[in-house]
């Protein structure tokens, strides 16, 4: 069990019985008065969002959660289904997976996070490549600061790019901010 005080953002605590993932973590009060920490969690078995003030010595239980390296297999809605090398089949919800429904492709490697023993997410690789298949041309003379726009990738998604992005061009994509990084070859 750890303080309230030693809890980072990123952390897996148990509040109520329920695995939670801190978002954010705000600290107020003094050293005389005590300090309070305002967290922002996710429900990792739900995703319902919770805000709650806590005191620097209360105490929560760490889960460390077991993750496994598979690849994409295919969708049966609404369930996502993932296998691992020795062909064992994972099925995450499709309301689970979050941003991560918008990167994701047939044999696509990543990483499926469980919670005692069942499949409740999808971590990807921070970054990835796609293809774009739509996007406007740019307009002449349109080049103050930095000027972005849309442009579709395989998966249908869509994200902002700089103008000198084509058809066809292949483009590599943080997955934690769903943000264009550069060109790929």
């Amino acid at each position: 069990m750890k303080f309230a005080k030693e809890i980072r953002v990123g952390n897996i605590i148990m509040v109520d019985g329920k695995p939670f993932i801190v978002l954010r973590s705000d600290v107020n009060g003094s050293s005389r008065t005590g300090f309070t920490y305002k967290w922002k969690m996710k429900n990792l078995l739900t995703n319902a969002p919770l805000e709650n003030v806590f005191r620097g010595d209360d105490k929560f239980d760490i889960v460390v959660l077991d993750k496994k390296p598979v690849t994409f297999s295919y969708f049966a809605d609404p369930l996502y289904v993932f296998m691992d090398e020795e062909y064992n089949q994972y099925e995450v919800e499709a309301e689970n997976l979050g941003d991560a429904i918008n990167y994701l492709e047939d044999g696509m490697t990543c990483e499926v996070v469980f919670y005692d023993g069942k499949p409740i997410s999808v971590e990807l690789p921070t970054t990835v490549v796609r293809e774009v298949t739509y996007t406007e041309p740019a307009v002449k003379g349109d080049t103050s600061g930095k000027v972005l726009k849309p442009a579709k990738i395989s998966t249908g998604f869509e994200i902002p790019v700089p103008l000198f992005v084509d058809i066809g061009d292949k483009i590599e994509i943080d997955t934690r901010t769903g943000e264009y990084k550069s060109r790929s070859k």
